[in-house]
């Protein structure tokens, strides 16, 4: 069988160094070189030049033992959020939807099996961990990440649920691909989704697409309170009128 011939154009340095940047994370903030080579698949030899070579330029820092990201790093986040016009397009428009209902509102993109917030207008904390731009969260559980699963094609949104390796996050969580499916179909065919309390207990969130002049589904933005103070029925019967409203305000906006 004849081999693959290589792509001259693929840099397979910068993709080891990129995977070792997104090796840390909140609760992984300092590795060692082990460490990296183990959550990479690189040889040590290769974790340790990617890391020396962060260091040396100044994106990570190293006390002997473990390496850290620096600030610097956000340089590479800066760079997408100053090039591309949607999260500033949406922010007014969610800071204005949190003051008329009350409740935190966002907006995220889909990448990989994640949601990646871009903008956001919090009420009030209503999550046990802090979410701002650049959160992430796993897509097969959450309003906006199934909202955003649900305009793929089923195969693809499958293959990126399964590449997750969805686990329950709390009792109400549903994570078998059999029942997750017909809940993206019926969440495409209302053009909304509401999740009850499976990202965390206590949370319950409402969503719908952002899309923009030609149709296509480029975003999400969401509603999130409190259990105690609305149902998940309840949220969408009060608050999806006003999210339908913005929703056809910011399409002609949308490139």
């Amino acid at each position: 069988m004849a081999s693959t011939a290589p792509d001259r154009d693929h840099m397979a340095a910068l993709e080891k160094g990129l995977a070792v940047i997104e090796c840390f994370d909140a609760i992984h903030d300092k590795l060692t070189i082990a460490d990296v080579a183990r959550a990479t698949d690189l040889s040590r030899a290769a974790a340790r030049r990617c890391l020396l070579t962060l260091a040396k330029i100044g994106y990570a820092e190293f006390d002997g033992k473990f390496f850290r990201l620096t600030p610097r790093v956000l340089r590479l986040g800066y760079a997408w959020l100053a090039s591309t016009a949607l999260p500033q397009l949406v922010q007014p428009f969610l800071e204005r939807l949190s003051e008329e209902t009350h409740e935190s509102s966002s907006a995220s993109l889909l990448d990989g099996h994640e949601i990646v917030y871009i903008a956001r207008s919090a009420q009030r904390r209503i999550m046990s961990v802090g979410l701002s731009v650049g959160s992430r969260l796993p897509a097969f559980c959450s309003s906006m990440g199934r909202m955003l699963l649900a305009a793929l094609p089923p195969e693809e949104a499958q293959a990126r649920i399964l590449a997750g390796k969805p686990h329950a996050l709390t009792p109400r969580t549903v994570t078998e691909i059999a029942q997750l499916m017909p809940i993206l179909a019926r969440a495409q065919a209302q053009g909304y989704c509401l999740v009850d309390q499976e990202l965390e207990l206590g949370l319950v969130s409402l969503a719908v697409p952002l899309v923009n002049a030609r149709g296509e589904v480029v975003a999400a933005f969401n509603l999130s309170g409190q259990a105690q103070r609305n149902s998940a029925e309840a949220m969408a019967e009060a608050f999806l009128p006003k999210m339908r409203a913005m929703q056809a305000m910011l399409q002609p906006l949308i490139k």
